[in-house]
């Protein structure tokens, strides 16, 4: 059998699959574009009253439409993983999206799980001086629902793309990378970017075991069993994306499988990028109150913790294009 061949049985045995896979990445978008598009239209569905989210009207408003559009674009994904144009995309235009998604949507995927046993296990509760909410918790277990299904079901169809477009970059064994693929570049963005992410790693440590230093007064009133744990969710990825990145670019362990530390490193690294991008974005809103102004510290944790994801990115990204060539 030749490789297209081969390629085209590959495909076919993957069909129903796929199709299945696309169907439950574009129908979970619903709830979080339905939701959004109302809250746009000015219905308050899921909002409390005296929520911040109605303090300010036009900015929300904008938020919401960026927002829109970004749950919009896991449809495109969802086409382009599974349709035959979609491999003629160049490689950058589908990494970046992707890199995004898996950043965004890897942090809940985990954390809302382990924040629902934490709580279902004896959590506390927000203590009665905290704000009102902001949602209500309703509106978390749908959307957040929805990004669970759509990580699985967009993640899923990632796999099996990249399998057939790209599997040849990860196969093999740690030390059968080539010296030329794990060179100078790599070695140190790699070492850069660990470094850079020890500081945030560290903030987040502390707040997960109860400390307060650099976060807003409200934030610390409204501690739970929910923000710890989460906080040691973003300790987790820290450690995730240094590990595999270190593990690649020094071949720490020569007998391991190639895909084992890339699928950390790109994880990882999307998942400290990424996310604390949207957390510089959140601090950025305005705020009516000028006592929940984000800490210089707070925001300076989540610029290291930014930098470092994209330093780590770089080097798995080099890594993957000089093993290509």
């Amino acid at each position: 059998m030749t490789t297209t061949s081969a390629e085209t049985g590959l495909s076919l045995r993957h069909r129903p699959l796929t199709a299945a896979l696309r169907a439950v990445a574009i129908v979970a978008c619903l709830p979080y574009l339905g939701l959004k598009i109302a809250w746009i239209a000015g219905s308050r569905v899921g909002i409390p009253e005296g929520s911040a989210l109605l303090d300010h009207r036009l900015v929300m408003a904008v938020a919401n439409s960026v927002t829109v559009l970004m749950d919009a674009s896991v449809v495109v994904l969802a086409l382009l993983l599974t349709r035959p144009w979609g491999h003629r995309v160049p490689a950058w235009l589908l990494a970046v999206p992707m890199w995004a998604a898996t950043g965004l949507l890897a942090p809940i995927m985990v954390g809302f799980p382990v924040q629902l046993l934490g709580t279902a296990i004896g959590g506390n509760e927000a203590p009665a001086a905290a704000e009102e909410p902001f949602l209500h918790d309703w509106v978390f277990s749908v959307v957040y629902g929805g990004f669970i299904l759509q990580g699985l079901a967009l993640g899923t169809l990632f796999v099996l793309y990249a399998g057939k477009r790209w599997g040849h970059l990860w196969r093999g064994r740690v030390w059968e990378l080539p010296t030329g693929a794990t060179g100078t570049f790599m070695r140190v963005t790699a070492v850069a970017g660990s470094l850079l992410a020890l500081f945030p790693a560290v903030m987040h440590a502390l707040w997960a075991a109860g400390g307060t230093t650099a976060l807003p007064a409200d934030r610390v009133l409204q501690r739970t069993t929910s923000f710890y744990l989460l906080e040691g969710v973003r300790v987790g990825f820290a450690v995730l994306a240094v590990a595999g990145v270190l593990l690649l670019a020094f071949r720490l362990r020569p007998a391991l499988s190639v895909r084992g530390p890339l699928a950390a490193a790109w994880v990882g690294a999307s998942a400290l990028g990424a996310w604390a991008g949207w957390m510089i974005l959140g601090a950025l809103m305005p705020e009516s109150d000028e006592g929940k102004q984000t800490p210089a510290l707070l925001m300076l944790t989540y610029a290291g913790e930014m930098i470092s994801g994209l330093l780590l990115t770089c080097a798995v990204a080099s890594l993957l294009r000089r093993r290509g060539a």
